[in-house]
């Protein structure tokens, strides 16, 4: 019997410690191509992901967000990093990548380009960035629930200066902020204090109010 998505979320968890096996290069091209398969508003994208496996740059980076183990030890490190603000340039290139890519321009298509054009532009960059750095925690989902259909574990952070990390990875001058840290990798079951706790979540008479 397949598994099932339900399955797949009901076992994974949050992994507190890593063991520093190395996750194979095909599995994290598949978490990377769901992160990239993952919806946004507008379907712009209005994020950069970071793949980190260089352990000088691991370590510097656990310094800044609480030495939390997984991040030194885990196989991959994944940096979700938002646009800093929506430009012209950046709305202007996913419409006309789509344009590319269909082979046709829509009258309704470039009507809502105009449109986006108008509202990012009418808006300050802090505002548009804390749009755009909702966005990445989309793709984070995608990717975490991919990793545990491949059998690994993952950590979603953020529990880290983003300040600090913007600054290891030059990622102001890029025109980027950092929002999330993915960790990818396998536990450690004899450090790991969660690996056999029981899963909680509220109940869903706690959770869903039906409107019928």
């Amino acid at each position: 019997m397949n598994t099932s998505t339900l399955d797949l979320l009901k076992a994974r968890y949050a992994c507190k410690a890593m063991n520093g096996q190395k996750v194979e290069e095909e599995i994290i091209e598949r978490i990377l191509e769901a992160i990239r398969l993952a919806p946004t508003s507008s379907g712009l994208q209005p994020f950069e992901v970071f793949v980190i496996t260089n352990q000088e740059v691991k370590e510097e980076i656990k310094k800044i967000a609480w030495n939390q183990q997984p991040i030194a030890a885990c196989s991959h490190l994944l940096v979700f990093a938002a646009w800093d603000d929506y430009t012209p340039e950046r709305i202007n290139y996913m419409f006309d990548l789509t344009n590319d890519i269909r082979g046709f321009k829509n009258e309704g298509w470039e009507a809502y380009r105009q449109q986006l054009l108008s509202l990012y532009g009418g808006q300050n960059a802090e505002a548009n960035f804390q749009h755009a750095a909702r966005q990445t925690y989309i793709p984070l989902m995608s990717a975490m629930t991919q990793a545990i259909e491949e059998g690994v574990d993952s950590t979603p952070m953020e529990g880290f200066d983003p300040v600090a990390l913007d600054k290891i990875l030059g990622l102001r001058e890029k025109g980027l902020r950092s929002t999330l840290l993915l960790p990818i990798g396998y536990r450690d079951v004899e450090k790991d204090w969660l690996v056999n706790l029981v899963k909680v979540r509220k109940p869903m008479d706690h959770l869903v109010t039906r409107v019928d």
